[in-house]
């Protein structure tokens, strides 16, 4: 009996040995943390860069600072080896940060729309002043 079971496990042991190995590769996969999110990191810091650059201010000022809590926040999530998190919290950092100059943009653009109403609306005036006026 003895015989028989030296023989059957030599023959499965191979099969065994690369089944066990293949099975503690896969765990030590997963087990492994993700990597460090330097792209969504530089991205985010990019994008504060950006939108300082732009001198926020106003209504966007609030989306502003979002990005660079979210940012902070992300810094500490790598420190803490939560790779996942710390890439979530860049992503929304980056995306805060283009919120709020794009933001700033439409504001200064509104601006420019009302100076420009405004301008035309006196000149419409003027001309009106004007025609009753010949020199």
């Amino acid at each position: 009996m003895i015989p028989i079971l030296l023989s059957g496990a030599r023959g499965r042991g191979p099969t065994a040995m690369l089944t066990g190995a293949g099975v503690a590769l896969l765990l030590a996969a997963c087990a492994s943390s993700p990597p460090t999110p330097d792209v969504a990191m530089s991205a985010a810091r990019q994008a504060i860069a950006v939108a300082d650059h732009a001198h926020i201010a106003g209504a966007a000022l609030p989306a502003l600072a979002e990005a660079r809590s979210k940012l902070d926040a992300a810094d500490t999530a790598v420190r803490n080896q939560q790779m996942i998190h710390a890439e979530r919290l860049a992503q929304e950092s980056r995306i805060d940060a283009e919120l709020a100059l794009a933001q700033s943009n439409a504001d200064k653009d509104q601006a420019v729309n009302d100076d420009m109403l405004h301008s035309t609306d006196t000149l419409s005036e003027e001309i009106k002043r004007n025609a009753g006026t010949t020199p």
